[in-house]
């Protein structure tokens, strides 16, 4: 069986610094990992480099995607392949309505894939019947994408934005960064809903919190630019009891 994503000996370098040292690392379809590690590891880096983030250079080994090479993919033919970014810090675009932004990316998506376009009515009762779900209401969907948005609200909207893409490969970076247990919950409760035989997910994360909600098939910690150890979920409740130190003494 092909792999979702297959990941050998990656190493990338940023603003002239070596990031990632060899990272190695297999996702099958259907399956959740969790990327676990300190400040400055490069998980990242790992995922903006997967979605084509300039700047982010490879210098040695590869990636491919459902068989295919992604590094040399365009961002956007990524996003036509199914790959979903979800930020660290979603950016607000002043003046394009989040609806806008909504329907604008998943007919794109769509248009790429040589899919037929949502019409305006249809679009509309697909975002409703998806946002109630995540608690997203009409006044955020009329408002700035993510302008003064709440963090719960961002991570929210951004996991509106995956229901309605529905990516094959989905790389969440600290998507539980700046939320509160209600809105961890009901973020996390999207994440389950959107699990599924042919999709494999990615979440990077500093902390156990969000793994308590969203249960990981492996957990893989990353210090220094490449991964030290994969395990199961038992390993969150370790790095969540006693730290770092010792996978960074590996590293």
């Amino acid at each position: 069986m092909t792999p979702l994503l297959d990941i050998t000996n990656l190493h990338v370098r940023y603003q002239g610094k070596d990031i990632l040292k060899g990272l190695s690392l297999t996702l099958n379809a259907g399956e959740v990992h969790a990327i676990m590690g300190p400040n400055g590891s490069g998980k990242s880096t790992l995922s903006l480099t997967l979605a084509g983030r300039e700047g982010y250079a490879v210098t040695q080994g590869g990636a491919r995607y459902r068989g295919k090479n992604l590094l040399d993919m365009e961002p956007e033919e990524r996003a036509a392949e199914g790959v979903f970014l979800g930020f660290q810090h979603p950016v607000d675009i002043p003046g394009v309505s989040t609806m806008n932004f909504l329907k604008t990316s998943v007919n794109a998506v769509r248009r790429a894939r040589g899919e037929a376009e949502h019409d305006a009515v249809g679009f509309l009762k697909l975002v409703r019947e998806k946002a109630a779900a995540l608690g997203v209401g009409e006044d955020m969907l009329k408002r700035s994408l993510n302008r003064d948005f709440s963090g719960g609200e961002k991570k929210r909207c951004e996991i509106l934005q995956m229901a309605l893409l529905e990516p094959r490969l989905c790389l969440l970076d600290e998507t539980d960064s700046g939320l509160d247990i209600d809105a961890l919950k009901t973020v996390a409760g999207g994440i389950n809903a959107l699990r599924a035989p042919h999709r494999g997910m990615l979440l990077i994360t500093h902390y156990q919190r969000l793994l308590g909600h969203v249960r990981p098939d492996k957990i893989h910690v990353l210090a220094r630019g490449r991964i030290v150890e994969t395990g199961g979920p038992e390993l969150a409740e370790e790095l969540e009891a006693s730290g770092y130190a010792r996978f960074l003494k590996a590293a």
